[in-house]
């Protein structure tokens, strides 16, 4: 058996020079020498989170990345909470706008008369565009197309004036 004598006589249990160093950035930071000017942390607030593996603000409640056909939850703080989920936007001509919009409207009964089609659990972010349940491997006439489980956790999450952002 290996005691931690052994080990530190060994050189095992002595701190070497990079994990001292980092201790010493450590504390420094921690005794607040080091804390971001206003300009960065008005900057960071605004910047996708590096934690939040989605290309959104971390202030976006829901995020839509159109490219990669992928939606995500946030806490509106860049912290993931459900998601990446499959997810399909418009067609080339019916295309899902881009931008920051917020949640308008929720109907989780909802049938639209334009395409005589049911919508279930629709969460309106645009007028006529919605997040809602149905085939997240087709491509919608504006909407975002999730599966039925994701569409009811997004319309269970989501409430009017929440952050939505599309890419």
């Amino acid at each position: 058996m290996v005691t931690r004598a052994r080990l530190r006589s060994m050189g095992r249990m002595t701190p070497g020079p990079v994990a001292l160093a980092v201790a010493a950035v450590l504390a420094t930071a921690l005794a607040g020498s080091l804390a971001p000017s206003p300009a960065v942390t008005e900057l960071a607030a605004t910047a996708p989170a590096a934690h939040s593996s989605t290309p959104c603000s971390t202030s976006a409640k829901v995020c839509m990345d159109l490219s990669k056909q992928q939606a995500w939850l946030t806490d509106g703080a860049g912290h993931v909470t459900y998601g990446p989920v499959p997810a399909h936007g418009g067609s080339k001509s019916a295309k899902t706008p881009k931008g920051t919009f917020s949640v308008l409207s929720k109907d989780a009964h909802f049938y639209s008369t334009e395409f005589h089609a049911p919508m279930p659990y629709s969460v309106f972010f645009y007028p006529g565009d919605a997040f809602h349940a149905g085939n997240p491997a087709t491509a919608s006439n504006g909407c975002v197309h999730l599966s039925m489980a994701a569409a009811q956790r997004f319309f269970a999450t989501l409430n009017p004036g929440d952050k939505v952002q599309i890419k």
